[in-house]
């Protein structure tokens, strides 16, 4: 008896090793089907093989910052969690507590990152070889094609307005951009980013090189990675917005050096303010400088800072007299000043992790677009928002906790989420402004306006009941539980830029020249005015909403005191 029960014994112990090495050689030949797959949508031919094909699915997304590296430690990874779907349900990532539109924001984030993995796996790592789908020049598109050239980063000749679009860009809607303001060239790069300027790029490519469709044109040649499909702008597509007008900045006493301190000039009879405008524009020279019949290009310099400004009439002599003159009149082209417009992620990872804090509505976006422009380096995003990624903020879809980036705007309060960061911005706005932009982006979105309906809801007590409250505990928090801390007011921003600026870049140990920083402030309104109609009520605050958020300002000022600090600016503080 003993004998039989031997050789079962031995059965079940091959069995078990069988069904081991079949559950092996079945996943296995599941994560080949799986790579497989994502492989299809790419084009028949012979191809190189990329560095990308010998890692497997989890390192790829780990490496682009599409996963946590916590998910890759778990006991089980499905091809849900490799592929970036709906990662967040798992007990790894259980949702934040916080307000819903915080919450919101994971959705978006959820569905963005599916599509970036599934075009990053997809796109080629080198040129395609041309056939018969391969992207064309788009023939809808009002302006002559003039080809594919490299683009060379940081020396692009193409680097005036810049904005993406990851759902729904076109030839047609990259050209608009341009023709507002005024540019001659608009270049499309990687489907989706949009490049103006007066300038061919250098380095011209064969058409093969630019092999990326436009994400909303399929079949239009939208460049490819780091190639620019290059159209010449002619006219505005109907429909869109008016090109931008010249804007005069006033009259100003010449620099001491006269007018040899200017770039570039045009001397010619009857000259005229549209005239001077259109040839400083084509230059790419954000100002045009009219003395009589004199017309000069420039850029704002130490010593032609346009702050101190004259007496308009001084400048309103007859033309033979006011060429002699000391004074200029000076106007505003439609062009950007790109002296401070390249931007770039961190060469190598920050050791110091620094965030830019703040509540919402106070102006983080506006600081953000300060910050890179001053300092020449993206900043980060505790989340996503696709809307600013479309406006150039290139550091929404990297990960926040990359360090690739100078620093990482939250929202977030709390001692756990505090503590992740070495230092910080923290950025306060008065509560009054801070809850109406927040409500009206809430309602209407970054650029937009609450509509009067929305005012006189429900809605709007509510949201003043709970946010109030949140813009004192943001503080507190952070006071409490901040390592190393600067405090900046929105509205000593605001009026002093440059001086609450360089000191902002210095707490971020970033040296920067004074030019640069003068073309921050020539270019510190950027793409973030709202638009449309102001509601009818100015101030939608009623005496009780008033009581209670007077009392959070109280609590906030004492607590900057008791920190070290100067407390709230006054036009904070209730008397």
């Amino acid at each position: 008896m003993a004998k039989p029960s031997f050789r079962l014994q031995k059965l079940l112990r091959r069995t078990q090793f069988l069904l081991f090495f079949l559950t092996a050689a079945y996943l296995m030949t599941g994560s080949l089907l799986l790579l497989q797959r994502v492989r299809v949508a790419l084009p028949p031919g012979p191809r190189a093989p990329g560095p990308l094909q010998a890692l497997p699915v989890a390192a790829v997304a780990l490496g682009v910052g599409l996963l946590d590296s916590r998910a890759l430690q778990a006991p089980r990874v499905s091809p849900e969690l490799l592929l970036g779907v709906d990662v967040l349900h798992g007990p790894l990532a259980r949702p934040r507590p916080g307000p819903r539109w915080l919450r919101g924001r994971n959705s978006e984030l959820r569905q963005l990152r599916r599509r970036w993995f599934h075009h990053f796996m997809g796109d080629p790592q080198g040129p395609l070889a041309p056939g018969p789908e391969a992207p064309r020049p788009a023939a809808g598109s009002r302006g002559m094609y003039v080809g594919c050239f490299s683009d060379s980063g940081r020396d692009r000749t193409l680097k005036g307005a810049v904005f993406f679009d990851l759902r729904k860009m076109t030839v047609s809607h990259c050209q608009d951009a341009c023709a507002e303001r005024s540019y001659v060239y608009a270049g499309l790069e990687a489907g989706a980013e949009c490049y103006c300027g007066n300038r061919l790029p250098v380095t011209s490519m064969g058409p093969e090189a630019c092999n990326h469709e436009c994400k909303g044109e399929k079949g239009s040649a939208c460049g490819g990675v780091g190639r620019l499909s290059v159209y010449r702008v002619e006219e505005l597509q109907p429909g869109s917005r008016k090109r931008r007008t010249v804007t005069y900045r006033g009259c100003f006493r010449l620099p001491e050096n006269g007018t040899h301190a200017f770039p570039d000039s045009l001397v010619q009879a009857n000259a005229t303010v549209e005239a001077c405008s259109r040839f400083c524009s084509q230059k790419e020279f954000p100002l045009a400088v009219l003395r009589g019949w004199e017309c000069y290009c420039a850029y704002p310099t130490p010593q032609f800072s346009l702050r101190d400004a004259v007496d308009s009439s001084l400048c309103g002599q007859e033309p033979e007299l006011q060429r002699l003159a000391e004074y200029c009149e000076v106007y505003q082209t439609p062009v950007q000043d790109t002296r401070c417009t390249d931007r770039r992620f961190l060469p190598t990872k920050s050791k110091v992790f620094v965030a830019l804090s703040s509540f919402p509505g106070a102006g983080n976006t506006w600081a953000r677009h300060l910050i890179e422009h001053a300092t020449g380096f993206y900043t980060g995003s505790y989340y996503f928002d696709g809307t600013l990624y479309n406006k150039g903020f290139k550091g929404e879809k990297d990960h926040w906790r990359s360090r690739r980036t100078i620093c990482v705007k939250t929202h977030e309060s709390g001692r756990r989420e505090i503590e992740m960061f070495d230092s910080a911005i923290l950025l306060i706005r008065n509560p009054y402004r801070s809850l109406v932009a927040e409500f009206n982006r809430k309602c209407a979105g970054h650029l937009g306006y609450a509509a009067d309906r929305n005012w006189k809801s429900k809605e709007w007590p509510d949201f003043v009941n709970s946010y109030a409250a949140w813009w004192s505990s943001h503080v507190l928090d952070w006071l409490r539980y901040g390592k190393r801390l600067l405090v900046v007011h929105y509205e000593e921003l605001r009026h002093s830029l440059l001086p609450t600026l360089r000191e902002m870049v210095a707490f971020l140990n970033v040296s920067v020249s004074e030019e640069r920083l003068l073309c921050v402030e020539n270019n510190k309104e950027g793409s973030f005015r709202r638009r449309g109609r102001r509601p009818h009520d100015p101030e939608p605050f009623t005496p009780e909403m008033r009581t209670l958020i007077d009392g959070y300002i109280r609590t906030v000022d004492k607590a900057l005191r008791e920190h070290g600090g100067a407390g709230l600016p006054g036009e904070y503080v209730p008397r």
